[in-house]
């Protein structure tokens, strides 16, 4: 039975320490100055413990000084078990149709392989759609929610890592979808996962990544977080950590009536620029890229790309 708890007011939202689920009302925070409720978002994920602080920061917070080592989200339990129940616009069946219509196409009749193929978001509705999907991901929690689903016996899918597990060398398509190339948290690793993904390919094999682009330039200057969704279910804000090795942190606050769950994980955000010159050391050229799934043009205003490296024919 859920405790008797108000929905949680923004501010106290913004000031949550605590981790996993956590019901607000008990010991309400009292409203915050801008600067603290920053100061509030070093939380910890899930369940987990939170990285290890070092010096102060500009706003007298303990600076994160191991980001880069912190353990995947999706390694948690919790979130593998929450993950298919997101009502994003990466969820709805739409969006999906659109993606599988686009890996489909790419594929041209081929067996694909997916990175970080998680739950079976993409994979599920692509087998039903007629393809042979295959994929690696490094959570077993993750697996374990997509091996549940009836369609999976049609789907091969490993343990692995996308930085150097091979699979096979005959995939027509490789891809990575959902920003999940920022996951890994170096540029040494997104560089082997874009090698890793031509060793897949044969002769003319595609590589596809969906990523978002990096929003620094939306900054008020001095400032490092900026909200990219608010709604009655969800509150996101990125935090601009370390400019020199590319790390932001996701905070995340999941909204379910009168609890909250929270979680930052942390990225390495990543030009598509940065991304060409990644696949030219796999050996694969630029093919397409298009501000999303519907193919729609990219330009200067896109906040996003879905973009396709060939390897050689």
């Amino acid at each position: 039975m859920r405790d008797p708890c108000p929905k949680p007011h923004l501010l106290q939202i913004l000031a949550a320490q605590s981790v996993g689920n956590r019901c607000f009302g008990r010991t309400a925070p009292t409203p915050l100055s801008l600067c603290a409720a920053k100061a509030s978002l070093g939380v910890g994920l899930c369940g987990q413990n939170p990285p290890q602080r070092g010096s102060l920061d500009s706003y007298g917070r303990e600076r994160m000084t191991d980001w880069i080592d912190q353990p995947d989200a999706h390694l948690n339990p919790i979130v593998a078990e929450a993950y298919d129940a997101g009502g994003s616009r990466e969820q709805q069946p739409e969006f999906i149709a659109n993606v599988v219509e686009v890996l489909a196409d790419l594929a041209d009749g081929g067996s694909v392989v997916e990175f970080a193929i998680g739950t079976g978001r993409i994979a599920v509705p692509l087998t039903e759609a007629g393809v042979s999907v295959s994929g690696m991901d490094i959570s077993q929690p993750m697996l374990d929610r997509l091996n549940a689903k009836p369609v999976a016996a049609n789907i091969t899918a490993i343990v692995g890592d996308m930085t150097s597990t091979v699979m096979g060398e005959d995939f027509a398509l490789a891809y990575l979808v959902y920003n999940t190339i920022m996951n890994l948290k170096t540029q040494d690793a997104q560089v082997e996962c874009f090698i890793n993904a031509a060793k897949h390919l044969k002769p003319g094999g595609r590589f596809v990544i969906e990523c978002g682009l990096p929003m620094l330039h939306r900054l008020t200057p001095g400032e490092t977080i900026k909200p990219f969704n608010v709604s009655e279910q969800h509150l996101g804000f990125e935090e601009h950590v370390d400019a020199v090795n590319q790390i932001s942190i996701s905070h995340h606050y999941h909204i379910n009536g009168d609890r909250v769950r929270t979680n930052s994980p942390s990225f390495r955000y990543v030009w598509p620029s940065e991304l060409d010159l990644m696949a030219r050391i796999g050996g694969m050229e630029l093919e397409h890229r298009w501000e999303d799934w519907n193919r729609t043009p990219f330009n200067g205003e896109s906040t996003g790309h879905v973009s396709v490296w060939r390897k050689p024919a």
